[in-house]
């Protein structure tokens, strides 16, 4: 074989990696257009001060907000109080773009009110909850304003904070509780935030924006948001306290606020798990819960929120009763859908197989089959036998279906189950939850 000349040798891999590529590694995820590697370096190092300046170009910046834009495009939604949908604004893109550089650059920008809508609430028939639609314009907007904001605040986020922050998700909280459940931590303190984005006070709020931003414009203009009024068929009305749920910016918002009180439970020594305002601290014994609990409600009582009072509680998950904590149950060292979910569930397939229904048995189990898919992908960690009942309770609304389109009365039993056997559906496609569970448990062991 040809030996390599010298000029043919392989470049040596140098012994240090370049330092601004592994910042850059570290912050994949922050809008390129505006994080510099200069400006990540110093985000990692520390400001003078702490405090952030001369921000407010970098939210108009027109490659900010082409790129806010295309964000709020990747997350559809509705019009907003000026009925203008996201393909309304696209066909003037250029000319809407200019329009909010122009007003942020001379500070003349104004939100338009919010339309407050209302939608059910999972799992409780009868039972919704508000939501409040920022108009295309705003939400592009605030989209470039998180773009800027939200790395600043990320940096200090604590470590057992999970909801609405980049690379994290209620799984990766799944996962906190269980191994912490693992390691002999079982009383845990499980709260329950009262009405929590309706009742941000904005002031505080602000204060703790300020201890990282000095930039009076960015300021000038989360205020702004934070004060738009709403709208709600003929009225209308400027909340003072609260960030609307369905706005852009409200979760970094929500984040900011509570991160006084992670701080506060990890420098006291407790293990804290929260998902936005949804939060359990696990403590080895009932002593220390209570502790936590006493710790956690004189800091909402300061924060000007409230724990609920029938909703909170300390509970040793070793015992019957347990706790739920993002739609599972946790209870003896085992987890399953809790119950809020498989109602949830069981309501949507209620849609899709009535017996009155005129689509054919193949068309309904796609239309389940969808519905259940998406569902067990994030409840195949339960326990090997949660879906037992799940199945059967499904099989048995298709065999009502069948009952009555063969004259019959009442919910599909009895010689029923002949009739039409576990295994017909099979053959018709039907995703059997059970099945895919002890598959997704075979597969683990491996």
């Amino acid at each position: 074989m040809k030996s390599r000349s010298k000029e043919e040798s392989p470049v040596p891999v140098p012994a240090r990696a370049n330092p601004a590529g592994e910042v850059r590694a570290r912050w994949v995820w922050v809008e390129p257009t505006i994080w510099t590697d200069r400006m990540l370096s110093a985000l990692e190092k520390g400001v003078r001060g702490g405090r952030w300046h001369s921000l407010i170009d970098k939210v108009y910046d027109p490659r900010n907000l082409e790129s806010a834009f295309r964000r709020v495009q990747r997350n559809k939604g509705g019009p907003g109080a000026d009925n203008q949908t996201i393909e309304m604004f696209e066909k003037n893109l250029t000319r809407n773009l200019e329009w909010i550089h122009v007003h942020l650059r001379d500070r003349d920008y104004t939100p338009q009110r919010i339309k407050r809508t209302w939608i059910p609430k999972p799992g409780r028939k009868r039972e919704r909850r508000p939501l409040g639609i920022p108009t295309v314009r705003d939400r592009v907007t605030q989209t470039a304003l998180r773009n800027v904001l939200e790395p600043i605040f990320e940096h200090d986020f604590a470590p057992h904070s999970y909801g609405f922050r980049p690379g994290r998700g209620c799984k990766d909280a799944l996962r906190r509780v269980a191994a912490l459940l693992a390691r002999g931590y079982p009383w845990v303190v499980d709260a329950d935030l009262k009405s929590y984005f309706d009742t941000i006070d904005h002031d505080l709020l602000m204060t703790r924006v300020r201890e990282k931003v000095a930039d009076g414009r960015v300021l000038d203009l989360t205020r702004r948001f934070l004060n738009q009024g709403t709208v709600e068929g003929m009225a209308s009305w400027t909340p003072e306290r609260g960030a609307p749920q369905g706005a852009v910016i409200s979760p970094l918002l929500s984040n900011i606020y509570l991160h006084p009180l992670d701080k506060l439970m990890a420098e006291n020594g407790y293990e804290m798990v929260r998902y936005a305002d949804d939060f359990v601290i696990l403590c080895r014994d009932e002593e220390s819960a209570e502790r936590a609990l006493e710790i956690a409600r004189r800091w909402t009582e300061e924060a000007q929120l409230t724990l609920h009072p029938d909703k909170t509680r300390i509970i040793d998950a070793r015992e019957r009763g347990g706790f739920d904590f993002l739609g599972y149950h946790f209870e003896r060292g085992y987890r399953w859908p809790s119950k809020k979910s498989e109602r949830n569930l069981r309501d949507r397939v209620r849609e899709k197989t009535k017996r009155c229904h005129g689509y054919c048995l193949e068309r309904i189990i796609r239309d389940v089959n969808r519905i259940t898919r998406g569902w067990y992908e994030y409840y195949k960690h339960s326990h090997k036998n949660s879906f037992k009942s799940l199945d059967s309770w499904i099989r048995m609304r298709l065999r009502s279906i069948l009952r009555k389109r063969h004259k019959g009365r009442g919910r599909g039993r009895g010689l029923d189950h002949f009739k039409w056997p576990n295994s017909y559906f099979a053959k018709l496609g039907l995703l059997s939850l059970h099945e895919a569970r002890a598959t997704d448990g075979q597969s683990a062991r491996r």
